[in-house]
């Protein structure tokens, strides 16, 4: 079978989340944080034929760069990439070996803030955060406007930027995210928020379920 350039950019994208991955049989693809405070879903164009783990997953998605358009064999224990007079065989690791996803999805307890974010408005906050070395992005509810906000939230006197997604607020809050937990595709998101604790942001093909940091808070 052939792998997509779509695939392998989820797969990247999941290699930030957690270095390791465990995949089961079928067209969906599932990752967790080692902490568990990060879960993402897509689906992709592809059906893998066979369950199987991979330990690095970076060292994988090496390996496959060195091939143009190579051909994947999933077989019990390895898969054999193939093209042209190049071949590799790579070996599974054991699942045990892996953080496992949970069986189901998320579902939120409460939707509390509903909007649509632009991945624009998002990369922009996050830059700025990387730019000033601010640790947290809050989405923060005031004065009936919704704003992203890099900034530290443990510090009253640090550096921010505020970009205002125009969009009206009907209550006051701050929905606290660390940076590092933002390393989405490049997709616009629906995203969900509730007050217990957890986000969900779905975009075209790919989804995350994030958890909100300490110090979030929601005045309804």
């Amino acid at each position: 079978m052939k792998i997509s350039d779509q695939t392998f950019d989820i797969l990247k994208n999941f290699s930030t989340i957690n270095p390791s991955i465990s995949v089961k049989a079928g067209n969906v693809l599932r990752t967790v944080s080692e902490q568990k405070n990060i879960l993402a879903q897509a689906v992709v164009s592809e059906s893998f034929p066979q369950a199987f783990a991979v330990y690095e997953l970076n060292q994988f998605l090496g390996l496959a760069s060195l091939f143009e358009d190579g051909e994947y064999d999933f077989a019990e224990k390895a898969v054999t990439i193939s093209e042209g007079n190049n071949s590799s065989r790579y070996t599974y690791t054991d699942p045990s070996m892996v953080t496992q996803p949970p069986e189901k999805n998320l579902e939120l307890p409460s939707t509390e803030v509903h909007f649509r974010l632009l991945h624009a408005d998002l990369k922009k906050v996050v830059n700025a955060a990387n730019q000033l070395a601010l640790p947290e992005v809050v989405i923060r509810g005031k004065t009936g406007h919704v704003h992203l906000v890099a900034t530290d939230t443990k510090n009253p006197t640090s550096n921010e930027f505020s970009h205002d997604l125009r969009m009206s607020a009907s209550a006051e809050f701050d929905f606290v995210f660390k940076v590092e937990n933002l390393k989405f595709m490049a997709q616009d998101y629906d995203v969900k928020i509730s007050q217990r604790g957890i986000s969900h942001f779905k975009g075209d093909t790919v989804e995350y379920w994030v958890a909100t940091e300490t110090g979030s808070k929601y005045n309804g």
